[in-house]
């Protein structure tokens, strides 16, 4: 079933500032939160989506992408799940977004109930790690699969935990007030354990105060057909990882496109540059062009003009968004000879005069910006 809009989800227009935003995830997440509506399923479906699209649109870089290429510019294969949170508890909800209601933590209450938590352990996140990978042409336009080498944060063999006793293995420590809205319960991160609910009980000679130690680990990664510059995926528990019985960060992989010899990308099309020399021109001529599927031959008429654009259907960049493929524009230029030997000038000044020489444009011959309006068309 297809994502519904973050916008909708949020109840907001596409043209909402950051603080509209927050409003809009604020009201939604009051109304279903879990101390509002206790043991409601599609309550709790509804938090998580109105989490989810707040965490994309209160991020501009992630904005961006999402006004652009919609819920397609964070998903691949291989486990990108590209910053949706349609997998991530309540635990982590709240503590991403833990200031939207006004706690460190993010558990509160004021409905009736006890606040959300009463004494589940809060679960801490790892750090995200960030890899840049560069990819050819080719590889954009048929999608790849690359191994790549990341040193990462895991727990140490033979590390052992406790529970923290200052928080009793929740992770959090709480404040009660009472408001003319009712009892506010906030929370914030324990001060003792950093919001993991556990303490070093044991480590090996070598790991970190958490327990941690680095390794160098090869991930595979899927990247799908039609990614562009500075689009970033990401590989979900690939990050470093967290103490105790905490979650493991994410591999952030920051796409980076390198310049092809013969080919230009803009968007989906691709640009190619044919030179013809002038006798070609004149009597048609069969010529090998690049694509990113390997070389292919095409026929230049005979009488072809120079600036004349011929468009391979299909023969350029997958939509990301998995809307066909866009077209290879190929550019004739007719190479003008800039030295000349006495023949050949001679036959040339016998031709200035020549009638059939002189241009005689018809009105099928279009002007350059009329060329240009028709390949944006």
């Amino acid at each position: 079933m297809a994502k519904k809009d973050y916008y909708e989800t949020l109840g907001i227009n596409k043209g909402a500032t950051a603080a509209e935003i927050k409003k809009g995830y604020r009201k939604k997440a009051i109304e279903f939160h879990p101390d509002k509506n206790p043991d409601d399923a599609t309550a709790e479906a509804k938090f998580k989506e109105a989490a989810e699209a707040y965490e994309i649109l209160s991020d501009d870089n992630k904005k961006a992408r999402y006004d652009q290429y919609g819920h397609q510019a964070f998903e691949g294969g291989g486990g990108f799940g590209g910053g949706g949170r349609g997998g991530m508890n309540m635990d982590d909800i709240f503590s991403q977004f833990g200031d939207i209601f006004g706690g460190g933590g993010g558990g509160f209450s004021g409905f009736g109930g006890g606040g959300f938590g009463g004494g589940q352990q809060r679960r801490v996140k790892g750090s995200n790690l960030r890899i840049r990978v560069k990819l050819t042409l080719e590889e954009i336009a048929n999608g790849v699969e690359k191994k790549i080498k990341v040193k990462r944060k895991i727990q140490a063999e033979g590390t052992t935990y406790q529970t923290c006793g200052t928080c009793n293995g929740a992770g959090q420590v709480t404040r009660v007030t009472n408001t003319i809205l009712g009892r506010m319960q906030t929370a914030s991160p324990c001060p003792t354990c950093g919001g993991a609910g556990q303490t070093i009980d044991k480590k090996p000679a070598g790991a970190d105060g958490q327990g941690l130690i680095v390794k160098e680990e090869t991930i595979s990664v899927k990247i799908p057909a039609g990614v562009v510059d500075g689009m970033q995926l990401k590989v979900t528990g690939k990050g470093n990882d967290a103490p105790g019985n905490g979650i493991a960060g994410d591999l952030l992989v920051a796409i980076e496109e390198l310049d092809h010899d013969t080919l230009q990308r803009e968007g989906d099309n691709l640009h190619y540059d044919l030179y013809v020399s002038l006798p070609d021109a004149i009597l048609g001529a069969s010529k090998e062009i690049d694509t990113v599927t390997g070389k292919v031959r095409i026929k230049v008429e005979a009488g072809l003009q120079s600036g004349k654009i011929l468009r391979l259907r299909g023969k350029g960049i997958p939509s990301i968004n998995g809307y066909g493929k866009g077209d290879l524009l190929v550019h004739v230029n007719v190479w003008t000879p800039k030295t000349l030997n006495k023949e050949q000038s001679a036959f040339f000044e016998k031709m200035k005069d020549d009638d059939h020489f002189s241009p005689k444009p018809e009105r099928s011959d279009k002007s350059f910006f009329e060329k240009v309006k028709d390949m944006f068309s």
